[in-house]
């Protein structure tokens, strides 16, 4: 085992650095490749080789299935932390998304249904464990950490345009399932260079972070025994037709579900954890933090669903007599985060250095208004669609350059606010808490999503003006309270220096 203190044989970045890298740029491969087609999949005609399903029963599944990858991060960070530890969770966790791609392989509309619950489980426990032992690498005084999240990040996007590119490819040249296969080949070969390089990764994210009794350890397994149990046998009498499940009505009961709970943890932490005045603050602070991701994530989720129908319905996507495989369209966002990141790091320290530091709540804001605004120039494409014609592809890259820079605004921000504003004590838990809000933003937008009816063209341009109206009001309101509590914000921070002098 290499001393990570000392290695810098990655770019001047622990080894593991690499393993780590390599794991989720095939992961995010096999995820996002498979994810660009599910809606297209969905919604193909039974002749063509897909489900034949309606738009608004793909966006409600498709919001169903992204909200679940996210939601199951907390439990399988809590299986890594008190079970298994980081590396089995990881590589376990690869092991079932592989099987899940391979089962969606299979020209079968049972095995499709079963196949995206695996990858929604296996999902579920990598993501946020590959994603910790990142962390584990560098020690708390190591000012390379930043940088080392900057590079893995970066193989998340490399991942992201692989997938797109080449699950999109085969989709249109070779059919559903070999796309879908493809996803598999990606997990596959993320596993194999894992177990071979895995000797990289430090010691302490091979075993669990939390000792618990061996009682609590078995409970811990007959509770999840129990669980995967109910999944199954709710899945086969679904499946058998035993029993109906309507995918809108159980996203939209989801949604309520998942913001019940997340304003329930919430007031429990405010009005029993203990807070003190400025706890507190910083507690509201986060609040809207919280509120506006939520907000921010169901429009940008659109991606995969309304802007990727709208793609390939109703986009002109010739070069000459080369037509571009719709979900390449997708790959613009990953492209244009490896290109912009460097300049927004660079925007970021400048403003510093010049002693301008907006609020978080005004950073957020910024981000979730221009990723609004993206869905301004959408409603002139749907116009275009709207008189018979098929918009320029101009648009959609408009509109997903307009959805990065918001995203860059926005999502290391919010990170960033709630290490710094969460009280210490209460640290992991508010992350978990936040993590809500990526679920909440999934099935919001599939339920958007579902009011996209590709039979309708003439109803098009008031869905995208809808969601524009919805982000940029949010983003207003959320740069109004913003004004107050950044002062909130500065004396969290104050006090957390205090603190540690």
């Amino acid at each position: 085992m290499t001393d990570q203190s000392k290695d810098k044989s990655f770019f001047g970045h622990p080894k593991g650095l690499q393993t780590l890298f390599m794991t989720e740029m095939w992961e995010r491969m096999s995820y996002y490749g498979m994810r660009g087609i599910l809606v297209l999949f969905m919604t193909a005609a039974l002749q063509e080789g897909g489900l034949g399903l309606t738009a608004a029963t793909a966006a409600a599944i498709y919001g169903l299935y992204t909200s679940s990858v996210y939601f199951m991060g907390l439990p399988g960070g809590w299986i890594a932390d008190r079970l298994i530890g980081g590396q089995k969770a990881i590589w376990y966790g690869g092991i079932i998304i592989m099987c899940g791609h391979i089962v969606l392989a299979i020209p079968n509309e049972g095995s499709f249904f079963i196949g995206l619950i695996l990858v929604a489980l296996g999902t579920g426990l990598l993501k946020p464990n590959i994603t910790a032992v990142v962390g584990q690498l560098y020690s708390s005084e190591d000012e390379r950490r930043d940088a080392g999240y900057s590079i893995y990040y970066m193989g998340i996007n490399i991942g992201s345009l692989i997938g797109y590119f080449v699950c999109g490819y085969l989709m249109e040249n070779a059919g559903w399932h070999w796309a879908f296969g493809a996803a598999a080949v990606g997990m596959a070969l993320g596993l194999i260079q894992f177990y071979l390089t895995n000797k990289n990764l430090p010691a302490v994210s091979a075993k669990p972070s939390v000792e618990i009794s061996e009682s609590a350890r078995k409970k811990s397994w007959v509770g999840i025994g129990i669980f995967l149990v109910g999944v199954a046998i709710v899945t086969a009498l679904t499946l058998a037709g035993t029993i109906s499940i309507n995918a809108v009505s159980l996203a939209q009961q989801t949604a309520i579900v998942l913001t019940a709970t997340f304003f329930i943890f919430f007031a429990i932490i405010f009005f029993r954890g203990n807070l003190n005045q400025v706890e507190k603050k910083g507690m509201w602070a986060l609040l809207l933090i919280c509120v506006a991701s939520a907000c921010f994530w169901s429009g940008f989720e659109q991606a995969g669903s309304s802007l990727n129908l709208f793609t390939r319905d109703y986009t002109d996507r010739f070069i000459g007599s080369f037509e571009i495989p719709t979900t390449w369209f997708q790959s613009v966002n990953s492209a244009f985060i490896i290109l912009l990141t460097p300049f927004f790091a660079a925007f970021w320290i400048k403003l510093g250095q010049r002693m301008v530091t907006p609020g978080y709540g005004l950073k957020m804001a910024v981000g979730l208004i221009i990723m609004g605004s993206g869905f301004i120039v959408m409603i002139f494409a749907a116009q275009v669609a709207a008189g018979g014609g098929k918009s320029a592809a101009f648009y959609l890259i408009l509109t997903y350059f307009l959805h990065t820079v918001g995203e860059l605004c926005l999502s290391p921000i919010a990170l960033s606010a709630v290490s710094k504003l969460s009280p210490r004590r209460y640290m992991g838990q508010m992350m978990g808490l936040f993590v809500f809000t990526y679920s909440i933003g999934n099935i919001i937008a599939g339920l958007m999503a579902g009011k996209f009816d590709p039979n309708n063209v003439a109803e098009m341009p008031s869905l995208f003006q809808f969601i524009a109206t919805f982000s940029i009001g949010v983003g207003a309101v959320v740069l109004l309270i913003g004004m107050f509590t950044k002062k909130w914000e500065q004396e969290v921070v104050e006090s957390k220096e205090g603190e540690d002098a």
